[in-house]
């Protein structure tokens, strides 16, 4: 996918028979980054940060599932973070996934599983004349 834009899609993980698809808010501004999570009470899904390569959780209301992916959809790693925290950078990461605690391991996300996202796609019409 060439350029990002902030928006809703889905996140697909696994392959085959056990393929989970999960809905995915995609913040790509740097003000859509920049708000992440910050003032809601939970997440329904996944959001998706890019570009990211570490996340915080100051003033965050609950735990979170962070999932550091590089430029290839490849997980590089799988966190849980209580809120007040800062996570490390890490240096391969171009994407980072968010989710409530927990549920990383019920999809099955986990180091070496590639994912798959998918933008939703928005109809423009043409300016009227």
């Amino acid at each position: 996918m060439g350029k990002w834009r902030d928006g809703s899609g889905t996140l697909t993980v696994g392959t085959g028979a056990d393929v989970r698809e999960v809905p995915l808010r995609i913040a790509a501004s740097y003000r859509a980054r920049t708000r992440g999570l910050l003032g809601v009470d939970g997440v329904d899904g996944a959001l998706l940060l890019t570009p990211a390569g570490s996340v915080h959780t100051f003033r965050m209301r609950f735990a979170i599932d962070v999932a550091y992916l590089d430029r290839k959809f490849n997980v590089l790693a799988v966190r849980t973070m209580k809120p007040g925290r800062l996570g490390l950078p890490r240096l391969r990461a171009r994407h980072v996934v968010e989710s409530a605690a927990g549920e990383m391991e019920r999809w099955g996300l986990r180091p070496g599983t590639r994912v798959r996202v998918s933008a939703a796609v928005t109809e423009v019409s043409p300016p009227a004349r």
